[in-house]
């Protein structure tokens, strides 16, 4: 008020209660009537703009403006922004991961569950997760580059967990790579409908649902390798052929 060049009266108030306001009760006039000024013993502590600038600079970054960037610069959802942000160490896990991959979603999604459900389980910190934040983004970036499917992400998890190993050396020793191969996919695709024909009957007979038992009964023949985008494609085809 005294910037905007105001006049400040100096007042004691009483509230009531049943109006839900307050009302003046005395107005004094100066300031050494209410018995304040400056101490004599205490020194002035003048905060200029460069201190404070300083000191701004020196902090860490604070949860409500990591959560807004998340928002911003990651396209993340409320929501996920807020759970992200819950701990520094989280958030921190969270962006290192980003160091190896830039589906900003599908990170969240495996640190809010995954990630989150073992360091609960165990109470743990994130920094004392086994799955370093790295290995995480490895394996996402396994999925969208197609080697291996989100099935076999999550089936690999756990001995990531437990062995700390990274998700490419894992999927090698086990010959996990995800099946692309139209021809080999094709020869699967067809075993299962000739070893089913009443349900290929089905489908074509307008039951599409059908077609979640075809895709299953070819994941399991594959071990959940068949890459599902393809299946789904070739599988669709086969059946109109059969017309």
């Amino acid at each position: 008020m005294v910037e905007e060049g105001k006049t400040i009266i100096q007042q004691t108030l009483l509230w009531n209660a049943d109006l839900n306001n307050v009302f003046p009760m005395r107005t004094k006039e100066e300031a050494h009537d209410y018995r304040y000024f400056p101490d004599p013993d205490l020194m002035p502590v003048i905060v200029d703009e460069k201190w404070e600038n300083e000191i701004a600079m020196s902090l860490p970054e604070l949860p409500d403006v990591k959560k807004e960037r998340f928002i911003n610069q990651f396209s993340l959802p409320k929501y996920d922004s807020e759970i992200l942000t819950s701990s520094r160490e989280l958030a921190d896990y969270y962006e290192q991961v980003l160091n190896e991959t830039n589906d900003y979603k599908t990170a969240s999604n495996w640190v809010m569950t995954e990630v989150l459900k073992s360091v609960n389980e165990n109470k743990i910190s994130p920094k004392e997760f086994n799955v370093t934040p790295q290995n995480l983004g490895k394996l996402i970036s396994l999925i969208n580059k197609n080697t291996i499917s989100s099935k076999i992400a999550k089936d690999i998890f756990p001995e990531m967990i437990q062995s700390g190993k990274d998700p490419e050396s894992i999927v090698k020793e086990k010959n996990l790579v995800q099946i692309s191969d139209s021809s080999e996919l094709e020869s699967m695709i067809d075993k299962i409908l000739d070893a089913n024909p009443k349900d290929v009957q089905d489908y074509l007979g307008g039951k599409e649902k059908a077609i979640g038992f075809f895709v299953g009964q070819i994941m399991k023949e594959s071990k959940g390798k068949a890459n599902p985008q393809i299946v789904n494609q070739l599988l669709k085809s086969k059946l109109e052929s059969r017309r």
